[in-house]
């Protein structure tokens, strides 16, 4: 069994950053991603990045390329998402997610808890 505990959110102005971390625990394969979504209210989850858990390799949504870092932390379980220059619609619950996928919620098997993002004009 995976859990992936969130942490990092809050209030931050437009133009500052914020950095989110995702903690997993269980066996990850190689294969396997961590991508990161945000859910706006009323809104479809809408996905932001991704990460190879094995590889590193990196993509990220059109709407935050430049801005949305995403890294592995010195312990091999964490993965980071550092957002820069955030605007206000950047609000959202941000989750981050681990399975076979990559883009696409339905195919990440396990999800974090969510944590509250939200932006100051």
């Amino acid at each position: 069994q995976v859990q992936l505990v969130e942490s990092g959110g809050g209030l931050v102005q437009a133009g500052g950053s914020l950095r989110l971390s995702c903690e997993s625990s269980g066996r990850l394969l190689s294969s396997w991603a961590m991508g990161w979504f945000r859910q706006k209210p009323g809104r479809e989850r809408e996905f932001v990045g991704a990460i190879r858990w094995g590889y590193g390799t990196t993509i990220y949504a059109d709407s935050v390329k430049g801005r949305f870092t995403i890294s592995r932390g010195d312990d091999k379980n964490t993965r980071f998402l550092q957002m820069a220059n955030l605007k206000p619609e950047d609000t959202a619950v941000y989750y981050c997610a681990v399975g076979p996928g990559l883009s696409t919620a339905r195919e990440y098997r396990y999800w974090g808890q969510g944590t509250q993002v939200t932006v100051s004009s």
